[in-house]
């Protein structure tokens, strides 16, 4: 079925050993040839991002130039004069894709700035806003395992692009040919030539010095006696981390050596991702004998931060819930107590994200408001303060899957700021006695256990791309009505825009954009969410308990994920 597009690029990939010698190891095979040639990677609001390899549905230089070509005509369409930031991890072939799109870029009259060396996607947000770019480019594919890599692509306001912009992009491309209509250029010849140009170490500084503005008691605390063990799982944190680190007053900071420097093949972390135990493993075995305060792991293009908390003999690895709720009680509770704390504060949080938090945002009279999932929706909350000259109420932004920001320097989750937030809230409640485990149980017997989990439910290929869509339609058309024994409360579809309280049958809108999500809020307040990843073939579910107990909270949690489960067959 997809043979003639399979010749294709057998003929065009003559010149390109690499990805022509792939493409005639499958010659013949008609499933791994369907794989790679069935669709086109997609371009959303996070990019692209896929396997690496030849073919349409895969990372390689043509899809990135393609949606390189693409990108560079909508610039030209809204600036006169456009320049475009570029910044890149780790991962296989993250170099090599950056100074593609540099090249195209310039090509095709963009002037570009790029980062000399990997640098997190924290950094490319700030630089797009310091340099006034009209858009910027990451390449990466946060913390997916080593055979992924991605293009992520930001408006000007440094938040990733929004659906109108992305979907102009997605348009371009498909009147672009990858062979044939995408001016390439040398990057060395563009570089000497004055058309691309590094960033230079003046925005680096710039931006340690912003991530240093949100700290809220480094200044005042004695750190000396304050330890932390961290690794940058071979990624891209490893230089600014340690820097912010250093200039807050941490000094004993322990790396783990084998995860130090770059690799992309992640050699001790298949899965590069801090939210789970694996890639702890070296930093805890280092623990025995150096007895930290806390372990701290940024993922590969370090957006995302991940802790482990002494706790007695042993360490406590924490939920990016039990941190987000932990930085804001912090950040209120300290601020009101330094009297730094604006008037009418504000949070931002996704719908996914632990209901704890609106406890404590209500104790300290802040405005906690709800998004959808994905940073940039956090991002725009900042950029309508920044409208109205409010942007000083914004106090902190987070998400379940350990993504923070205190700030609006820049506008996506920041494992810089978010590191230096958690060692210096560790180390000041430690003044107090406290670990950051025993802070959340005081948070726990004062507001109730809110305990979250997520469920991640795999559907691979063409075939599971149909059945997820399959059971989000189901969802929607033959809904549960209860989930362990408690009748579900109400339903939000987030894609019709619609809550019907089940109860009452009454229906109401929702006003946030559409998406395809679906949640149940159960009659003894808990609540499960539905939603399909948007960049990985799964169906992630959200479940979220609250009871007087830690037993009696997670004991409903197994019950409803059993019940969600089942669904998914």
């Amino acid at each position: 079925m997809y043979a003639s597009v399979y010749e294709n690029w057998l003929k065009n990939t003559l010149h390109n050993k690499e990805l022509h010698d792939e493409l005639l190891s499958v010659n013949g095979n008609s499933e791994q040839i369907t794989d790679r040639f069935y669709k086109e990677l997609d371009f959303g609001t996070a990019g692209l991002r896929g396997v690496l390899g030849a073919g349409t549905n895969r990372m390689n230089i043509y899809t990135v130039g393609r949606a390189t070509e693409a990108l560079a005509k909508y610039v030209l369409s809204v600036s006169q004069k456009p320049s475009v930031a570029i910044a890149y991890d780790s991962r296989i072939n993250s170099t090599l894709f950056a100074e593609t799109a540099a090249a195209i870029l310039s090509a095709n009259g963009v002037k570009v700035y790029i980062y000399k060396e990997l640098m997190p996607t924290p950094m490319l947000s700030f630089a797009v806003r310091e340099l006034k770019c009209d858009a910027g480019i990451v390449i990466t594919a946060s913390h997916n395992p080593a055979q992924y890599n991605g293009y992520k692509v930001y408006g000007s306001d440094g938040c990733q692009l929004g659906p109108d912009a992305a979907k102009n992009i997605m348009d371009m491309m498909q009147s672009i040919d990858c062979f044939n209509d995408v001016k390439f250029a040398d990057f060395n010849a563009e570089l000497e030539a004055g058309k691309i140009e590094y960033i230079e170490n003046a925005v680096i500084e710039s931006y340690l010095a912003a991530v240093k503005k949100q700290s809220v008691n480094a200044d005042s605390l004695d750190m000396s006696d304050f330890s932390v063990i961290y690794t940058p799982i071979h990624g891209t944190g490893n230089k600014p981390v340690r820097a912010i680190l250093d200039r807050i007053g941490v000094k004993n900071v322990i790396i783990v050596k084998e995860q130090e420097l770059p690799d992309g093949n992640f050699p001790t972390a298949p899965y590069p991702n801090p939210e789970i135990r694996q890639p702890f493993e070296l930093a805890l075995d280092l623990a025995k004998s150096n007895n930290p305060d806390i372990l701290l792991a940024t993922d590969p293009d370090a957006d995302r931060v991940g802790i482990a908390v002494k706790n007695g003999d042993d360490f406590t690895l924490m939920t990016g819930n039990d941190i987000g709720a932990l930085l804001l009680n912090y950040i209120l509770e300290c601020r009101t107590a330094n009297g730094t704390l604006p008037n009418n504060p504000v949070a931002v949080k996704t719908i996914v994200t632990t209901e704890l938090c609106q406890k404590i945002a209500d104790a300290y009279g802040c405005e906690l408001i709800n998004v959808l999932t994905g940073f940039k929706y956090i991002g725009e909350q900042i950029a309508i303060l920044e409208e109205k000259g409010e942007e000083d109420r914004y106090v902190l932004g987070f998400e379940e899957s350990y993504g923070y920001l205190s700030g609006g320097y820049v506008r996506d989750k920041d494992a810089v700021v978010a590191s230096m937030l958690i060692c210096e809230m560790a180390a000041y409640y430690k003044t107090k006695g406290l670990t950051l485990v025993d802070k959340l149980n005081e948070l726990f017997e004062k507001y109730g256990y809110y305990i979250n989990r997520q469920r991640s439910f795999a559907f691979e290929g063409q075939s599971g791309m149909a059945k997820m869509g399959e059971i989000m339609g189901k969802l929607r058309t033959d809904a549960p009505t209860t989930f362990a024994g408690s009748k579900v409360a109400f339903v939000e579809d987030y894609l019709a825009s619609k809550r019907i309280d089940m109860v009452t049958g009454k229906e109401s809108e929702i006003t946030l954009p559409k998406s395809n999500v679906v949640v149940f809020g159960l009659q003894n307040n808990c609540k499960v969410i539905f939603r399909p990843s948007g960049t990985e073939p799964k169906i992630k579910v959200y479940i979220g308990a609250v009871d007087t107990s830690l037993s009696a909270a997670e004991h409903s949690i197994e019950l409803i994920a059993a019940d969600a489960a089942k669904l998914m067959k």
